[in-house]
């Protein structure tokens, strides 16, 4: 089943869709604003270099993405311009009202195809349009003709990356999944960190659904009621635990299913085959050192004594069950579904594969400080948290590939292992109203261990 999937996800039906898709979202209004339409319109338009389609085909999609994006984006202002502007996400950002009405006043009638190229301003443009009532003649002039030139702009560049790729840079065979995997993992994980993590927020847009849904519902209201605290339900941790694990259930059933390494698992090793090199292994063999039982604990003793320090035993007693608790069902996974490794280093004998111990446990690491981290800001900056936690914990957990001993899979399985460890510690956490932590000293903690961890790799071999 997953092959097929990995197969259809490549054809060219597909990635016409996608690019269609991609370019519908990056044109629309609002929306544009959150995804990373180049990003991706250029990786989608290189693998369809790469599979030789059709170049007509492809600009095609790109253009009738961008029109859809651009006649929706207007038709919503024209029609509904007051539930508009009165609604989340302009109702608590006007500046991009604002920013939009000054663009469209500057440039009157040339503004939509002016906009399509500025960046700031493209998703929000042609709802300023309708809004402003321009001529829908006017419009559809506008908005096909700046598409038309938009959509080759966006997309060639991929398109010839796509056809020149494989021959300069020499890449193995059959690799795009795993490509498509990770890069997409990364984007997914920035977009539901920062966009998806401020709308289940106390201001956040799903956050006021979901309180005006259960207000309406008398038994439910009652649960609602009974978990707020500080005026405020933990609902990101909430979902955060419900979304991982249902995901950590379904995919751990794909995997010890499916007969020996998954498509992508293979694909990913070829990969990280080729990328490998002297300096990349060694500093690997670091990352494994820092992410095993002693580096961990080298990397949380200078937290543990600060938190002695300031007697905050209930903080150090979160963090010693969410170490324990992940190293526990790293354990037990392994125990049970004796997943082989694809190479079993000397150091790793009697140890099996699924999930990554490395990965769920830096997740867990990371996840945490981030989010302790984050509830101490102001709910603008918690974003930067999450995104250095993501850039932490992606070099250790490639860092397995590169030393070949664990499949891609584990690496999924670990990390989503680790994200729902991390759910439940911050829902016991948010139980009850606790003091805020101290003030801490960032300089000194940063040193004391950067200084245990360097002890770490410098003096003992890996465990």
């Amino acid at each position: 089943m997953a092959d097929t999937l990995f197969a259809l996800s490549l054809s060219p039906a597909m990635l016409l869709l996608m690019v269609a898709l991609i370019s519908l979202l990056e044109s629309l209004a609002l929306v544009g604003l959150l995804v990373p339409g180049v990003v991706l319109i250029t990786a989608a338009a290189s693998l369809a270099g790469h599979e030789a389609i059709a170049l007509p085909w492809l600009i095609g999609a790109a253009l009738l993405g961008a029109i859809l994006g651009d006649s929706i984006s207007y038709l919503l202002g024209y029609h509904h311009r007051e539930q508009v502007t009165n609604r989340w996400p302009l109702s608590i950002h006007p500046e991009w009202l604002e920013r939009g009405v000054l663009f469209f006043e500057r440039y009157g009638i040339h503004s939509v195809f002016i906009g399509r190229f500025v960046g700031p301003v493209r998703p929000i443009i042609p709802l300023i349009a309708g809004i402003m009532r321009m001529p829908k003649r006017t419009f559809l002039w506008a908005n096909i003709t700046s598409a038309a030139l938009w959509a080759p702009a966006y997309v060639l560049p991929g398109y010839l990356l796509g056809r020149t790729w494989q021959q300069h840079l020499n890449l193995p065979q059959n690799i795009e999944t795993a490509i498509i995997t990770l890069g997409a993992s990364i984007v997914v994980l920035a977009v539901v960190f920062s966009w998806g993590r401020a709308q289940v927020g106390r201001h956040g847009f799903i956050y006021l659904a979901t309180a005006r849904l259960i207000r309406r519902i008398p038994f439910m209201r009652r649960s609602w009621l009974s978990m707020s605290l500080n005026d405020e339900v933990p609902l990101a941790s909430l979902l955060l635990f419900l979304i991982t694990l249902a995901s950590v259930s379904a995919w751990t059933l794909l995997v010890i299913n499916h007969q020996g390494p998954l498509a992508i698992d293979l694909q990913a090793q070829r990969l990280f085959s080729w990328l490998t090199n002297e300096p990349l292994q060694l500093v690997s063999l670091s990352l494994a050192k820092i992410g095993d039982s002693l580096g961990i604990t080298a990397l949380l003793l200078p937290l543990a004594v600060w938190l002695i320090h300031h007697k905050r035993i209930d903080a150090l007693s979160h963090w010693v069950f969410a170490i324990g608790g992940v190293a526990l069902l790293n354990t037990i996974g392994k125990m049970v579904f004796e997943r082989a490794r694809p190479v079993t280093p000397e150091y790793l004998i009697g140890s099996f594969s699924y999930p990554s111990a490395h990965t769920s446990t830096a997740v867990v690491v990371a996840g945490l400080a981030a989010a302790f981290i984050a509830a101490e800001l102001h709910r603008k900056q918690r974003v930067w948290v999450y995104w250095l936690a993501i850039i932490l914990v992606t070099p250790m957990a490639l860092s397995r590939l590169i030393l070949g001993v664990h499949w891609l899979s584990d690496l999924i399985g670990g990390a989503l292992l680790g994200l729902l460890v991390c759910a439940l510690i911050r829902l016991n956490w948010q139980r009850r109203v606790r003091a805020p932590l101290p003030h801490c000293p960032w300089g000194r903690l940063m040193a004391s261990t950067i200084a245990l961890v360097v002890l770490r790799i410098i003096l003992m071999p890996p465990v």
